[in-house]
């Protein structure tokens, strides 16, 4: 759909590119106040064991210490969870469950001597059992992590719908299967952040490397006892996050609670092996699902037991245990689906959200299973996606409500670029490399109701030469949501994107937002930014109907120009109306305020899992086409194709972005990335070890979007950037089935697991 604007739709480039491109952006360990103390925390060496005591006398003597805190400093609040059931107390009390759980912190006059108090702080443990596998966490022997949940499970989500075995029995086809899926990092490049000063009246201030600051703004008040007006959170620039720097950590408490005992700042920065072996991970899972079809390729039926390792502690994992089962229900047309979710602990790092949320995981084995069968039935996968796919106006049997949908114009495109690739393939010259193309769908939310407050807000102010200060309480940690802001009020306002001044986040006078996850900010900021700038816009046109004697609603703005609509010589410049507000009579303070949270969308029912949690969805296909050598092993993505329903683009060259992104660390996610571990120890706690795909992984990534807007979305958009990923690590290991026959049923797909399978293919033992 073509529309006239100015500042959407066009390929713009970042507000903050010019500044983190220089080097002049200031991240977390940038920051330093005076008097500024250094900070580090001590963590577990055990993956299970109870603490007998903690002897800090001799750290606390080191010449250059300030202070040492251990739990009993602490008041006894724990984090994680949703709502009032945290289990991770942000100091150790009893028990460490993990190696790397915080135990101790030291501020000192500097890193070094924090670093060598460390080792005179003495802590007798009494070594526990441990036990690192979900499945046999949940057996009756198994050694319990938190005393409040049997069997390990921390969470558990049983949905049904439909009458599941009575379908089963009409199928014509049945196909059982088992997935697993390994523990990855959401490997940011910028390391965990907090510098934290307390002033004399009782007041807190903080900044960190937050992508949701207002979580840490509230439990900084929890935690600590105080009202939430003695608590400010302030936000620097981010190095990524992707779900990964939601929650408040050890480390922002720490910084905290050393600069209340000393009076002083204190900054702690982590180290980027810590990040690596002490802080969050994506939910590794195991997965038995069955599908039943029609023999003309209908779903008619689907059942899935997952479990999920949650690790140490519950992080937000009820939320991303009930995504994992609810989204078996999307993007097709599902009658009846049946799915039992548990979350276990286990003696590892928490898990928590990550880019896709759960969805990837379950959405890998039921894209998997669904090509397998289509081949077995001896039909097309892209045309059994077809028939099955979602549309507009359908309700899924969970209450999902589908509004905009291109996931049909995604699949036809999808089918011609896979033809087109076929043709385009080179012949096969060499026996040892087999070449194969793979598809993969999905839906996404864009921007779920998890509970209470869902409303975002904005504040746009009118300065008197016309330029515009726009304020937000969302956060960009990298997505680019704070240009997309700018375009919004650009394109209200008539003014251009040089005109707006972005103020990032400082809880003290941004508006309180839910922080940035589940692809919220542009669909729901974006409206409230829409609003506030409608506002100020309303006030303007009230003064200039005044002056050009016209009706307000016939009042133009565009181009840094206010004019009569038709009549276009009739009108003044911008700046000018600007100044005719607010010098003439009383004079005016031109501040547009903005609130939105979308309609007709439904709490999490973590219980039932029914309801429409999101006001839309979006949705996609990818296209994948792979190179397996045979001897060994090794796999390149030649290239991939993203056919994207993300509403209509607000910035093209942001969302491509984003999609490549996506795609090439979905690469990693399927061909390379996996925490290793032996005995609780992390063994690969750096990125020479950790193989994230470099840009010698990049293959060339043809981006289509569907011609789809969205009437909820600010100018037409939804999501993008996150849902896109869910479909991409299906869509690589079907390349890999319809290149070797060979289903690999386990990421990551290395090349070792692949020559253990081209030699059990060989010898007929798969």
């Amino acid at each position: 759909m073509k529309r006239d604007f100015v500042n959407i739709g066009t390929r713009l480039p970042r507000i903050d590119g010019i500044i983190k491109a220089t080097g002049e952006a200031r991240y977390g360990a940038d920051l330093s106040l005076p008097g500024m103390l250094s900070g580090k925390i001590l963590r577990s060496p055990h993956p299970h064991a109870r603490i007998l005591g903690i002897d800090t006398r001799r750290a606390a003597q080191l010449p250059g210490v300030r202070a040492v805190v251990t739990g009993k400093d602490t008041t006894g609040f724990k984090g994680g969870g949703i709502g009032s059931n945290g289990d991770e107390p942000y100091l150790a009390m009893e028990k460490v469950r993990f190696i790397g759980d915080d135990v101790a912190a030291v501020a000192a006059i500097d890193e070094e001597i924090a670093e060598e108090a460390l080792d005179l702080i003495q802590v007798e443990y009494e070594m526990l059992p441990t036990v690192d596998d979900p499945v046999a966490a949940m057996g009756p022997e198994s050694p319990l992590l938190h005393d409040h949940a049997p069997r390990n499970i921390s969470l558990q989500t049983d949905l049904a719908y439909g009458d599941v075995d009575e379908a089963f029995k009409k199928c014509d086809y049945v196909r059982e299967d088992r997935f697993e899926t390994a523990p990855i990092r959401h490997a940011f490049l910028e390391p965990h952040a907090a510098l934290a000063s307390w002033d004399q009246s009782g007041k807190l201030s903080f900044w960190g490397s937050k992508q949701s600051p207002y979580f840490t703004y509230r439990n900084m008040a929890k935690a600590f006892g105080i009202a939430l007006n003695r608590v400010r959170v302030v936000q620097p620039y981010i190095g990524g996050g992707f779900g990964g720097k939601n929650e408040m950590f050890g480390v922002d408490f720490c910084a905290a609670l050393l600069s209340r005992r000393t009076g002083k700042p204190v900054k702690i920065v982590v180290s980027q092996e810590e990040v690596l072996y002490a802080f969050r991970q994506r939910h590794p899972t195991v997965i038995d699902i069955k599908t039943g079809l029609k023999k003309d390729g209908t779903l008619m039926a689907l059942e899935a037991d997952i479990v999920a390792d949650g690790g140490a502690y519950l992080s937000i994992g009820a939320m991303s245990l009930y995504l994992m089962c609810a989204f078996l229900c999307v993007p097709y047309r599902l009658p009846n689906m049946r799915t039992r979710g548990r979350r276990v602990y286990t003696n590892t790092q928490p898990s928590c959200a990550m880019r896709g949320h759960g969805v990837p995981q379950s959405r890998f084995a039921a894209e998997v299973q669904l090509d397998l069968a289509a081949k077995e039935m001896g039909l097309d996968p892209m045309d059994v996606r077809l028939k099955n796919a979602l549309k507009p106006g359908e309700t899924t049997p969970n209450g999902f409500k589908i509004t905009s949908c291109g996931l049909e114009e995604s699949l036809v495109k999808g089918k011609q670029t896979m033809a087109r690739w076929i043709k385009e393939r080179p012949r096969q010259t060499d026996g040892k490399i087999k070449r194969g193309i793979g598809v993969g769908c999905y839906g996404f939310v864009v921007g779920p109701r998890l509970a209470g407050h869902n409303t975002a807000a904005a504040v746009v102010k009118v300065h008197e030469d016309g330029g515009v200060s726009l304020m937000t309480g969302s956060t960009d940690c990298g997505q680019g949501s704070d240009t997309v802001m700018c375009q919004i009020a650009a394109e209200v306002l008539g003014v251009r994107m040089e005109d707006i001044q972005y103020n990032m986040v400082d809880s003290d006078v941004t508006p309180v937002d839910p922080g940035t996850y589940g692809s919220r900010v542009t669909f729901i900021t974006g409206n409230a930014v829409r609003v506030a700038a409608e506002d100020v816009r309303d006030q303007l046109a009230q003064v200039a109907a005044g002056a050009l004697e016209a009706n307000p609603k016939d009042i133009v703005f565009r181009d840094r120009q206010v004019f009569v609509a038709g009549s276009q010589q009739r009108g003044m410049p911008f700046s000018r109306l600007v100044k005719t507000a607010q010098y003439s009579g009383i004079g005016k303070t031109l501040i547009g305020r903005g609130y939105w949270s979308p309609k007709g969308i439904d709490v999490v029912d973590f219980k039932t899992g029914r309801g429409n949690i999101s006001a839309t969805y979006s949705f996609g296909t990818q296209i994948a086409e792979v190179e397996l050598d045979t001897t060994s092993g090794r796999i390149r993505v030649t290239r991939m194709a993203a056919l994207h329903d993300g509403g209509q683009p607000l910035n093209t060259m942001a969302v491509e972005g984003q999609l490549e992104g996506a795609l090439i660390a979905a690469v990693g996610h399927t061909l390379s990335e996996e925490i290793i571990r032996q005995d609780g120890q992390t063994m690969n706690p750096s990125f020479l070890e950790y193989k994230l795909p470099t840009t010698l992984d990049v293959c060339d990534v043809e981006i289509v979007h569907t011609d789809v807007y969205d009437d909820q979305g600010p100018f037409g958009a939804k999501e993008c950037g996150e849902g896109i990923q869910v479909a991409v690590v299906p869509a690589i290991v079907n390349a890999l089935y319809d290149a070797t026959g060979v289903s690999f049923k386990r990421i990551p797909v290395t090349p070792d697991r692949v020559l253990e399978a081209l030699g059990k293919k060989t010898r007929g033992l798969e």
